[in-house]
């Protein structure tokens, strides 16, 4: 005999839309409390295929489905029902319909279902020789694309990029310089946008990961990375001529007028630790002080007072410190002979 949760969600895929609409009103509201999520994972085989369904449908239905999977999916046991049944797949497509009224929403989904190994995957097409890749490619477009308009639905993008950044063939991907899309990135660190800025300075990180394998396609990318590394560590301080003419346009224009610091300390740790993994490497060092890099951090260094962020000031000092020693008792001496 089925139980009212049961029969409540069998009312989802019922052919009057008024039982319908009230059925995925209070399967939304269930799912709005941790109590109601429980209840709701022994019966996930039914509710979240009969909600996925749902997505398809008019605003008054799609709108409350969308919403449930949200709250559903924040659940772990429940985010891997979802991907075993397609989700991904399932959200892209709805995604990219005509007049998608529950973009947002979709997008969350993604984020939530990415925080697994297995919604990576499915998400990165791993696997799909002739398709791998093309959801990060389209997904990056709309969140390079979006950010002017009044509803930013894309802009939880940046959250999804952070996640399938952690695993390398997400690093891959984004790397890949054919495709051009770590570029296109980080040029979204210049958006208003805090949450824009987080995942933009998260997948940076991430990506540099891949530093030493790859340091060469990040330099050729330093005209966009290093001022979104940099400029978030600069502190307050209007620099000198002296100081900025050592330092390339992009640079050099930002730290001549008064500017607002980041306020987010995680962003200011997450540029330090990118440029730490950079400078790991001989030719990041060198690319770092060819924009003067170094008397940014001394700089930014003076202003910081949160402790966790000097603490990475300190470990880049440290290695660059350290990197120079070695570089020059490397380096052949060419003194005259005595």
């Amino acid at each position: 005999m089925a139980t009212e949760l049961e029969e409540l969600l069998g009312f989802l895929s019922s052919p009057l839309p008024q039982v319908k609409k009230a059925a995925v009103d209070i399967v939304r509201d269930l799912t709005g409390s941790q109590d109601g999520v429980q209840r709701i994972i022994q019966y996930s085989n039914i509710g979240v295929p009969a909600l996925a369904r749902l997505l398809g449908e008019n605003k008054e239905v799609s709108v409350p489905a969308a919403e449930a999977l949200v709250n559903l999916s924040e659940n772990p046991k429940i985010s891997a029902k979802m991907v075993e049944i397609g989700m991904v797949n399932i959200v892209m497509d709805m995604l990219y319909k005509k007049d998608c009224v529950t973009k947002r929403l979709l997008v969350m989904i993604l984020v939530n279902v990415t925080q697994l190994d297995a919604g990576i995957t499915s998400l990165l097409q791993t696997g799909e020789e002739k398709v791998e890749g093309l959801y990060v490619m389209k997904l990056v477009r709309s969140f390079c694309t979006s950010s002017d308009e009044t509803d930013d639905s894309f802009e939880h993008v940046g959250s999804i990029l952070v996640n399938i950044s952690k695993m390398e063939a997400g690093r891959k991907i984004l790397m890949n310089p054919k495709r051009g899309l770590l570029k296109q990135i980080i040029r979204q660190f210049d958006s208003p946008s805090l949450l824009r800025k987080k995942g933009v300075s998260g997948t940076i990180k991430n990506c540099c990961f891949e530093a030493e394998g790859q340091l060469q396609d990040l330099i050729l990318m330093s005209e966009f990375l290093w001022p979104a590394l940099l400029l978030p560590v600069a502190g307050k301080k209007v620099y000198s001529k002296e100081d900025t003419s050592k330092m390339p346009l992009e640079l050099s224009s930002a730290l001549s007028i008064e500017r607002e610091q980041i306020d987010d300390p995680e962003i200011r740790v997450q540029a330090l630790e990118s440029i730490y993994l950079i400078s790991l490497q001989e030719a990041g060092r060198r690319s770092l002080w060819s924009v003067n890099g170094p008397r940014i951090l001394e700089v930014g260094y003076e202003y910081e007072e949160d402790p966790k962020v000097m603490r990475a000031y300190e470990q880049i000092g440290s290695l660059l410190v350290e990197g120079n020693e070695i570089e020059e008792s490397s380096a052949p001496n060419t003194g005259a002979a005595t």
